[in-house]
């Protein structure tokens, strides 16, 4: 029953917590943290003590999973030295800093334990990194390093904490271990190059075996159940082999999630996106309360240990420091060898240093570093200091980084991912899309007797359209998207009322009733997020991002016209949309969402290839020809 209890209590504490955090525009993480202080020094609080195995066989898997499905393997790849160089290098130059400090500041600790807890609070950790860096909206190539790094940096760590362990004569904590005179140089080079590379191996063969089950598979019930056996089979299946089962996680994950749209339907993507989601939340949330909960038995545990307050605070607090120094100090010295995956892909140019000291600032700790800590055993010398030195370094940056990174991303003046140029390549891409599959449908040459193929067009076009719209328009004006969705949307809830209507009188099959309420809860959740995106989009700010074709690169950006019309619409007495400016001769149009669609008309009757919005603050331009925008 106390068990239970408490994992009721955890549950409802996160979900009260998450909620005020976001009303108060903090991180959840953050508070969560400091919530759980506060409740462990609440007298008849059930101790909750964190476990090494459950949280590294436990809830490390998912977690990681849950990331690395949603991290772009382009991305990914396209930063791989830079990961590297951070996941590797950086741990291992952190453990032998924080090594060299706690063995000068603790009288007879031994070299071995004094690397081990170096390897404990060296990896960043990947749920802070994705919990706070996209919370506050940090350039996403910084995001992609960032959770790049923390999902493969904790195969470097523990495989690092093994091998300490075994130097110092010490067996980890239900994880084996050896003795000093079987650790050499070349026995740790062997054993990270194993951990590695049976991890690779091992997540590359549950990414084949997964891959083939869902070619077989077509229910989206069964294909998410499978989702959710992946990442323990990866970690257990690759530990059991003496390999990294952080990094078979990793890669089975990594694949898994860029092959989906080819392996898994439409359903059961959208099935395992909303469950890994939920999952993701919950233990994330959990996870960062669970650390705040070890606070007053990690303090008490202190106070009866032999070693003085000040030299436990030095202990505490110069770790603390050291290992955001120690990070700060690696990256600057690198910076230009991180700089053609953090500056600008096309012309490599040098990242500016405020990028750079937010790639060092932005080194979080979490649970991954308090579970590997009480992996040292019982009877270390210091051991109850050092876990102290754990908890002290992940609540520490946590907080203090955590809490400063929005600010110094302002004041730092680094630009976080723009709405509008989102909204500028999803209607480029859809435009191409369109294109391609106008395409196929002119080469089947279907006889079309009901006029089906007019009304594909239609809607076609109509999805286009609504993405142009959201570039923006005439300030405090419905566009027609916006009309639509508005006026849909207050036609589904009078449709859900009559639905429910008729489910009370008992009259139509339960099954069926529900299929009609969960189409129109996917309709209206599409129309919700256009809605969200839009009112996102009208406060954002503009920039021409994307290559250029010829014609493009022919037309420069020009100053439109002002408080333009469109001759033809006043002619007609019709109402325009938008204004799109002709940049061969300056013909003003109105837009394809418009009704008579003057631009596209224009361009038809003359061949000029480019346009350019001719709406307020907006220099995006559009190539008729190829079909791309600057």
């Amino acid at each position: 029953m106390e068990i239970a209890l408490l994992l009721v209590s955890l549950a409802v504490s996160v979900l009260a917590v998450t909620a005020v955090a976001n009303r108060i525009e903090i991180p959840a993480p953050l508070v969560l943290i400091v919530a759980g202080v506060a409740v462990s020094y609440v007298p008849g609080v059930l101790e909750v003590r964190l476990e090494a195995d459950v949280v590294l066989f436990g809830l490390l898997p998912p977690l990681l999973y849950a990331t690395a499905i949603q991290t772009s393997l382009v991305d990914f790849r396209a930063n791989l030295r830079t990961i590297l160089l951070l996941s590797v290098g950086l741990v291992i130059f952190t453990a032998a800093g924080i090594a060299v400090l706690l063995h000068a500041l603790l009288p007879g600790l031994g070299w071995g334990l004094a690397f081990a807890i170096g390897a404990v609070v060296a990896p960043p950790d990947a749920v802070a990194a994705t919990a706070v860096g996209r919370r506050i909206g940090l350039p996403r190539r910084i995001t992609t390093i960032l959770e790049g790094e923390s999902l493969l940096n904790d195969a470097t760590a523990l495989v690092a904490l093994r091998t300490a362990l075994a130097a110092g004569g010490l067996a980890a904590h239900g994880h084996g271990g050896g003795h000093v005179e079987d650790v050499t140089a070349a026995g740790v080079a062997l054993d990270f190059v194993v951990a590695a590379g049976g991890g690779v191996l091992v997540g590359l063969v549950g990414f084949l075996v997964v891959a083939f089950l869902r070619r077989k598979l077509t229910d989206p019930l069964m294909d998410t159940a499978l989702s959710l056996i992946v990442p323990y089979a990866a970690y257990v299946g690759a530990e059991e082999i003496s390999a990294s089962g952080v990094i078979a996680v990793v890669v089975a994950g990594l694949l898994l999630g860029h092959r989906a749209p080819i392996l898994q339907t439409a359903q059961s993507r959208i099935a395992e996106r909303t469950n890994w989601r939920t999952i993701a939340f919950v233990l994330e949330n959990v996870v960062f309360l669970l650390i705040g909960l070890q606070a007053a038995s990690l303090v008490e545990a202190v106070g009866d240990s032999d070693v003085s307050g000040t030299r436990v605070v030095l202990a505490c607090g110069l770790s603390l420091v050291g290992v955001i120094v120690l990070r700060l100090a690696w990256v600057f010295p690198a910076r230009y060898l991180l700089a053609r995956n953090v500056g600008d892909r096309e012309t490599r140019a040098v990242p500016p240093p405020t990028y750079t000291f937010l790639l060092g600032w932005a080194g979080m700790r979490g649970v991954v570093t308090l579970a590997a800590a009480f992996v040292i055993p019982a009877e270390a010398e210091y051991r109850d200091v050092l876990l102290l030195v754990a908890f002290t370094v992940v609540a520490g940056t946590l907080l203090l980084q955590g809490l400063s990174l929005p600010v110094l991303a302002r004041r730092l003046n680094v630009p976080s991912p723009d709405p509008m140029d989102d909204a500028l390549a999803r209607a480029t891409l859809l435009q191409q899309a369109s294109k391609a599959g106008f395409k196929k449908l002119k080469s089947l040459d279907e006889d079309d007797l009901h006029g089906v193929v007019s009304l594909i067009k239609q809607r076609i076009e109509q999805r286009n359209f609504a993405a142009w719209e959201r570039l923006g328009t005439t300030a405090d004006e419905e566009t027609p998207s916006e009309l639509y969705g508005r006026l849909r949307l207050t036609m589904i809830e009078a449709e859900r009322r009559r639905v429910l209507a008729i489910r009370s009188e008992g009259t139509t099959p339960s099954v069926v009733v529900a299929e009609v309420l969960a189409m129109l809860d996917v309709e209206e959740s599409m129309l919700d997020l256009a809605t969200q995106e839009r009112a996102e989009l009208r406060t954002s700010a503009v920039r021409r991002p994307g290559e250029e074709c010829e014609h493009l690169a022919e037309h420069p950006v020009v100053e439109t016209v002002t408080d333009g019309t469109c001759p033809a619409c006043v002619a007609k007495g019709n109402r325009w949309v938008a204004l799109r400016q002709c940049l061969e001769c300056g013909h003003v149009g109105c837009c394809d969402s418009s009704p008579d669609r003057h631009a596209t008309t224009h361009f038809q009757e003359t061949g000029h290839p480019v346009m350019q919005s001719a709406e307020e603050g907006e220099e995006w331009r559009w190539c008729y020809v190829h079909h791309v925008t600057a």
